[in-house]
């Protein structure tokens, strides 16, 4: 009766551990692609990037992108190329409300709600009206699909929150080239971008579909027509050429995003994650969860078995 009983119990433990390995295991996987513009720069790359200039505070020095970390944290501009909806299927105008394009609706996995914010001192890259340019888009994780691109028409105001309406189309690029590494900070898809004629300031947005899910990107960068070659001001530093702004965080190398949502991916300087998660207490370190839930199951399991042992030694 007693080793029936110790049978018992060592069934009952091994099946509670494996139901919760199986709940940790059935948690659904966040989103694994991921990108934005980088040329010209979006909000959260552009803040980003300034955010790695002042990494001992944790704070960029650009006003508006300090007001979004003071209203979001940091966790969103270490996840800057994943302003996403991991249902919206192709749709934009009618499903994405208006004044919510650059947080993707505020259905990304992180708060990007603050990167709408009208603001007339964003991060901006500067442009010359009708030039060709090459625009380039983060591959942060690579996937078919195709990219909608749109600017702001005549007339439009940085005082007015961003609205379908404001723009126009310019081209649909499908499954463009690739350059640089994939799930690096300057790996991107390439494409040529007729400018149309606009003076003073616009909004560029871009919208990714991808071919083989239902996940959809979005991305707004802040441009100035005023002649430029794509310099962008706003930064610490004061401003920066195209080539100096890309070469900005190529020193951070083994960088990493949240890993809830990045694994696999590169990962974070040490020093700037460890700051970040101080700072910011909305990532979620989901390998200590399953380390420390593997420790219980470890622990359930040698006690049943010494239970067990001692049983049969007095049996």
């Amino acid at each position: 009766m007693a080793i029936n009983s110790v049978r018992a119990r060592r069934t009952l433990a091994l099946a509670g551990a494996a139901g919760v390995v199986a709940a940790v295991l059935s948690v659904p996987s966040p989103a694994s692609a991921h990108g934005v513009s980088i040329m010209p720069g979006s909000r959260t790359n552009l803040c980003y990037k300034d955010l790695l200039q002042n990494s001992s505070t944790q704070m960029p020095s650009n006003p508006a992108c300090a007001a979004a970390v003071r209203q979001a944290g940091t966790t969103p501009l270490y996840n800057w190329f994943a302003v996403l909806d991991s249902n919206a299927g192709g749709r934009g105008a009618g499903y994405v409300p208006d004044g919510k394009l650059c947080s993707a609706g505020d259905r990304s996995p992180y708060n990007f709600s603050a990167y709408n914010a009208v603001r007339t001192d964003w991060p901006k890259t500067h442009l010359t009206s009708g030039a060709n340019i090459q625009l380039k888009y983060s591959n942060w994780a690579a996937h078919p699909g195709k990219f909608e691109v749109y600017l702001t028409k005549s007339g439009w105001s940085p005082t007015k929150a961003l609205a379908w309406g404001d723009l126009e189309h310019l081209q649909t690029v499908t499954n463009p080239p690739q350059n640089g590494g994939v799930g690096t900070d300057g790996g991107h898809y390439y494409w040529n971008q007729q400018l149309p004629q606009r003076s003073g300031q616009h909004m560029l947005f871009v919208h990714w579909i991808r071919s083989d899910s239902q996940e959809n990107f979005f991305s707004c960068s802040d441009v100035v027509f005023d002649g430029g070659n794509g310099e962008v001001t706003g930064l610490a530093g004061g401003e920066r050429s195209a080539a100096e702004v890309e070469a900005l965080g190529a020193d951070v190398e083994n960088t990493k995003a949240d890993p809830i949502h990045a694994a696999g991916h590169t990962e974070h300087a040490a020093a700037g994650e460890k700051l970040a998660a101080s700072s910011d207490e909305s990532a979620v370190a989901v390998p200590a969860v399953v380390a420390g839930l593997g420790a219980v199951v470890f622990a359930s399991g040698a006690l049943v078995f010494n239970r067990s042992r001692r049983a049969r030694q007095h049996g």
